[in-house]
């Protein structure tokens, strides 16, 4: 695949975790903070380019993406707009998990494919692809006064993770780009829907959910 097609498609699973990620960041504020349009859309459009402006940045890509290409902004307005629109979505939880669940998955592919093609080592487009993934999400908890689900529930960055390493190890091994960024991606979108069902947690500290452990006798 040449490079032009390959840059193609990565742009097409960018704005997809675009559009995912909005609808998320958007139900999320119309469900947790009950703000009026400009929050949800602001919340939404955070949820959505976060990540990728993060990434950008630490590449030295700049201006972001986000500022010189209209699309992802009006994606991620469109997006939010339509959550604030779709009541009946903010009543179901499941559409804000899948959502959710797909921006982290398309994100994390996408941003370790972009920093792939800047140049930089595996081990370095594995942490971007995961910053690129949760980024986001983590402005938009913080903003809402929510620890952020990265720290503190079921599987998240994990997923994210073994997506991002997946791309880069096909990347290595020459694997056409479209099949290797939709595989990475739909295993981590079943890793973090698998978490979420079975309420799965990464491993934590022992005592962890007994803060205050009896005092030896």
């Amino acid at each position: 695949m040449d490079v032009n097609t390959q840059s193609t498609v990565l742009l097409v699973l960018d704005l997809l975790g675009t559009s995912a990620f909005a609808l998320n960041g958007a139900l999320t504020a119309v469900r947790v903070t009950r703000i009026d349009i400009v929050g949800v859309v602001t919340l939404g459009m955070i949820t959505a380019l976060g990540g990728g402006i993060i990434r950008d940045i630490l590449i030295e890509d700049l201006p972001p993406a986000t500022f010189s290409d209209w699309r992802y902004l009006a994606v991620a307005a469109a997006g939010s707009l339509l959550a604030f629109f779709a009541r009946k979505l903010e009543r179901l939880s499941t559409p804000i998990t899948m959502f959710d669940a797909a921006g982290l998955s398309l994100f994390a592919v996408t941003g370790a494919g972009k920093a792939l093609d800047f140049g930089l080592g595996p081990v370095q487009a594995i942490i971007l692809g995961t910053i690129t993934g949760v980024g986001g999400g983590t402005v938009r908890d913080v903003l809402i006064r929510r620890v952020p689900i990265v720290l503190n529930s079921e599987l998240y960055a994990i997923p994210a993770l073994v997506a991002a390493t997946v791309l880069v190890v096909c990347e290595s091994l020459e694997v056409p780009t479209l099949p290797a960024a939709l595989g990475a991606a739909a295993l981590c979108f079943v890793i973090r829907m698998v978490g979420v069902r079975y309420d799965l947690d990464a491993p934590r500290p022992r005592g962890f959910d007994d803060p205050d452990p009896p005092k030896p006798a």
